[in-house]
């Protein structure tokens, strides 16, 4: 497989510099992709880069994942308006080992074979560096004047915010170049790969490995991801779509792809997916003979879910979709587990009663009108019970004085109340 045929077709090169693609083609090269180590879970933003790496092994290449804890502890000036939070040494190790065991899903680092994957921090070389030692071996070997025709730079001084750009941040690209140089002489790490945004901070690697080593480094960047409408990738109204299902349930993590525009699936699911150029021409064949069936979106969500979390939890999500999207039973809702179900019923009105209540078992229509407004009265619920309009779990309510009790809770806690097709509310027993 040649690596950079294989992000050339899938849209995944901005920029490459003369001489990577012969480098990669005469012998295994080792790479490394930074990532910030500011939350202890990836966001899909960090996912180009880490397919990057997963491209880049498969190829038979050896991938190196840095966690930027020293450089993280600055915050790199590219593409901010302003300095970040710095962070401690605990939280920072913290976020690494969470970090690792999200990128072993993606990149193989247990195994013997001579490319497994390689995860270090560039805190471990920089902790014990003094300031002294490493302006006078790495500072003298790059003029202010290169480091201020850097895009990153002149953006920040140029910005009408006037924010400006502290000493601190200004020294980041001086940094991060340290840690090629870093890997090239310690890991014969000869690729640095990442956002296009990047582009400045690596090849001020490059010029750092030529100017101190005299060695040849190269340089790779894939543009950043944006979506069809203009819009920014990877935010949703309530954030970022994590990885960790702390943060995204794996359910509203499926439904962020199952739910983007024919546009940006047909590029997603090749930058997001391994799966081959004739599988993807296929599903777009199918996708422009029957656009509403979304093939596309479909597999895009199913190969990215399954890779971030599992097939059950995949399996689930399309589950729970079908409960407010499709024709499902009281069997599927069963299934479904506390985090799953309230995810899927985000944003329904909630009402909240007492476990006694149910204890001893209540009628249908005094537990929809008196103990949770589904109803604003017994008539309206008795009309609509009549005419098959009324469910409770999935099941349709034949009889408004059916008796409800603890045996009939979701998860121990819920019970679904549904009138008509699309109204549904969530009743929560404390």
């Amino acid at each position: 497989m040649n690596f950079v045929e294989e992000l050339r077709w899938r849209g995944m090169i901005h920029d490459i510099m003369p001489g990577t693609e012969k480098q990669l083609q005469k012998e295994m090269t080792s790479a490394y992709v930074g990532i910030d180590p500011t939350a202890d879970s990836l966001h899909i933003g960090h996912l180009v880069s880490v397919m990057m790496l997963k491209h880049f092994q498969r190829a038979g290449h050896r991938p190196i994942a840095l966690v930027g804890g020293a450089t993280g502890m600055i915050g790199d000036p590219s593409m901010k308006s302003a300095e970040r939070n710095l962070l401690d040494e605990q939280t920072l190790r913290h976020n690494q080992d969470s970090i690792k065991k999200q990128l072993a899903k993606f990149l193989d680092f247990d195994s013997d074979a001579p490319n497994a994957a390689k995860l270090v921090n560039n805190y471990d070389w920089m902790k014990e560096y003094t300031f002294l030692d490493f302006i006078r071996d790495i500072g003298k070997h790059l003029t202010v004047n290169y480091m201020m025709a850097k895009d990153s730079v002149k953006k920040r001084l140029s910005s009408e915010s006037n924010v400006g750009l502290s000493f601190t941040e200004f020294s980041y690209q001086l940094l991060q170049g340290y840690d090629f140089l870093f890997l090239y002489q310690n890991e014969g790490c000869r690729l640095q790969m990442g956002g296009s945004d990047q582009w400045g901070n690596i090849t001020t690697g490059t010029e750092l490995i030529r100017r101190k080593t005299g060695g040849e480094a190269f340089a790779l960047t894939c543009p950043l991801i944006t979506k069809a409408d203009g819009g920014k990738f990877g935010k949703t109204e309530s954030g970022n779509v994590w990885l960790d299902r702390r943060y995204t349930s794996p359910y509203k993590f499926y439904q962020f792809w199952l739910n983007v525009s024919d546009g940006d699936a047909a590029k997603y699911i090749k930058i997001f997916t391994a799966l081959s150029q004739e599988e993807i021409a296929a599903l777009e064949v199918e996708q422009a003979e029957a656009p509403h069936l979304r093939p596309l979106q479909k597999r895009l969500a199913k190969e990215i879910t399954v890779m971030v979390h599992s097939l059950e939890d995949y399996e689930m999500a399309v589950e729970a979709s079908n409960i407010l999207f499709g024709n499902s039973t009281s069997e599927t809702l069963k299934k479904l587990d506390e985090e799953t179900f309230l995810s899927v019923f985000e944003g329904v009105p909630r009402f909240e009663i007492f476990r006694d209540e149910l204890t001893a078992g209540i009628k249908a229509v005094d537990l929809l009108t008196e103990k949770a407004a589904v109803f604003p009265s017994k008539g309206e619920m008795r009309k609509l019970v009549q005419s098959g309009g009324v469910s409770l779990n999935k099941e349709k309510l034949m009889d408004q004085d059916q008796v409800i009790d603890t045996t009939m809770l979701l998860n121990d806690k819920f019970l679904l109340a549904q009138r008509g097709k699309k109204n549904y509310f969530v009743l929560i027993v404390r």
